[in-house]
């Protein structure tokens, strides 16, 4: 026995001390992986004689090993809180240099980048302006703040089942304002190329066996009527009446006698473009419509708006379905919207002042799913591709790494994807502290990849990976290493009783 061994023995029980308290004090660590400290013995072996082999001579720290198991998964009322759950890394920079880390806090600084705690910049996939994830070279996310534009609706889908019992209605002609002349009415928001809502109503009316024609208005205003007042907007006469009427109830002071003989050219010209579109308005007709907008000029808030429903109301535009439905014996729909397959809506008018949106929003109006059956006229799902304008309100990371940002107008758009890494040997990481590691020649290359795919785990957003030190295991093991430290700091003195006897010896 040798001062050799208990010193060796000494100096390992004070590294896993060393390690335990690491540990320990990590605890409550977001992202925080505890380690082992591996110990090995140690021999001296003779240069005489092949093999043969002395006394051991102590024990030797070999390394230090981190245990990358998974931690606890726990919720948090951060949305930008993110957490590995299974393999990987989240994959970060910082002035140029890449790290690694599992610790998922992030927050937005003052240019919109993804952040850690200490700086360093959450790096994924970008979008591109329509909204794609563009896959290539990770890089920093930055998370557009910018509004949602609006977009156009271009296609009404709708799905019902109409009434095979039905009987067709007692009044005729079709008329928006009077339910006794169709079976059922389904209205829908769209919108313009601005984001401005308008309704758009579909009206069923059955013709016959398996016949249903489907008629449509804009805004309340039947769609042939709409399309002939539209027409009659665009009319010289009309727009220089309209710009006269306009200027005149902008005067200062007001020549209420004016705004009233301008009300009244305005509103006479309108009638008389909408003669010139179609058959239905007289010239006793033309004249009321003169007298009610000229009576009604002393008020100066009487709008456009009103004057083209007045015009509206007083023509008798026939009005005309956009197609016809028709099913099957077995209630099946066999010939879709007959004619016309888009549906010319006038969005525009009687908006007024204008809102310098595309006056004609052409729509592909679709039916797959609706069903001629012996059961009430339900509407079963109505869908529509526009929306408004929208403000960002809210974004968080899918299990898949998509950063989906949730809009004021209800629509959601992809912000960014965020990439994890993964080593071949973790443990051959080097540890930089604040929760991050950079690679090294015993990791291997890092192999960057979308959460979800390969041996890559998924995200969780709102919540954070605890540390995965077991606090009670390493009490324990902090227990049986003090115990380890007295042991070998025992056989020092018995060692030591041993040298004095024989320095005693005479």
């Amino acid at each position: 026995m040798s001062f050799q061994q208990g010193l060796s023995g000494l100096n390992g029980a004070a590294k896993s001390l060393d390690v335990i308290g690491n540990n320990i004090a990590n605890a409550s660590t977001v992202g925080f992986k505890g380690s082992t400290t591996q110990f090995a013995d140690v021999y001296a072996r003779s240069l005489n004689g092949a093999g043969s082999v002395n006394g051991g001579i102590g024990a030797s720290v070999a390394g230090i090993a981190q245990q990358f198991t998974q931690g606890n998964i726990e919720t948090s009322n951060n949305p930008l809180d993110i957490a590995i759950n299974g393999a990987g890394f989240f994959r970060t920079e910082a002035a140029g240099v890449v790290q690694y880390t599992r610790n998922g806090q992030f927050s937005l600084d003052k240019n919109g980048f993804l952040v850690t705690p200490q700086g360093a910049s959450l790096t994924g996939y970008p979008v591109n302006a329509s909204g794609q994830i563009m896959a290539g070279v990770a890089a920093p996310l930055q998370i557009s703040t910018a509004d949602l534009k609006p977009n156009a609706t271009t296609k009404v889908d709708t799905s019902l089942n109409l009434d095979s019992r039905a009987e067709q209605p007692l009044n005729y002609p079709f008329d928006a304002n009077d339910a006794t002349t169709y079976n059922k009415q389904t209205p829908v928001s769209v919108y313009d190329t601005l984001g401005n809502a308008h309704v758009m109503s579909l009206y069923y009316v059955k013709t016959g066996a398996g016949s249903w024609d489907v008629y449509a208005s804009s805004d309340g205003t039947e769609m042939t009527r709409a399309n002939v007042l539209a027409k009659a907007q665009t009319d010289t006469g009309v727009v220089t009446a309209r710009n006269a009427w306009t200027a005149a109830t902008k005067a200062v002071p007001i020549d209420a006698a004016a705004v009233g003989t301008a009300l009244a050219d305005y509103a006479g010209k309108t009638a008389e473009a909408v003669i010139g579109a179609t058959v239905g308005a007289s010239p006793a007709t033309i004249a009321a419509i003169r007298a009610a907008a000229s009576s009604a000029g002393s008020t100066v808030g009487f709008t456009p708006a009103q004057v083209d429903k007045a015009i509206a109301a007083a023509t008798t535009v026939p009005p005309s379905p956009v197609g016809t439905l028709k099913f099957d014996a077995n209630g099946v729909l066999s010939a879709p919207l007959m004619s016309p397959q888009t549906l010319p809506l006038t969005v525009n008018l009687p908006v007024y002042p204008p809102t310098g949106a595309k006056e004609i929003l052409p729509i592909q109006l679709g039916f797959t799913g609706t069903t001629q059956y012996g059961a009430d006229t339900s509407e079963k799902k109505t869908t529509q591709d526009g929306y408004a304008a929208g403000h960002l309100q809210r974004f968080s990371a899918g299990a898949d790494g998509v950063i989906l940002g949730q809009y004021s107008n209800g629509q959601t758009k992809p912000l960014g994807q965020v990439v994890l890494a993964n080593f071949t040997n973790p443990n051959g990481l080097e540890p930089l502290g604040n929760n991050a590691w950079a690679e090294s020649s015993a990791s291997g290359s890092p192999m960057i990849g979308t959460p979800n795919t390969g041996s890559l785990g998924v995200l969780q957003s709102s919540a954070v990976e605890s540390s995965n030190v077991d606090l009670t295991a390493e009490l324990v093991n902090m227990i049986t290493a003090q115990r380890v430290y007295q042991a070998n700091a025992q056989t020092i003195k018995t060692q030591d009783s041993v040298l004095q006897t024989l320095v005693n010896l005479r």
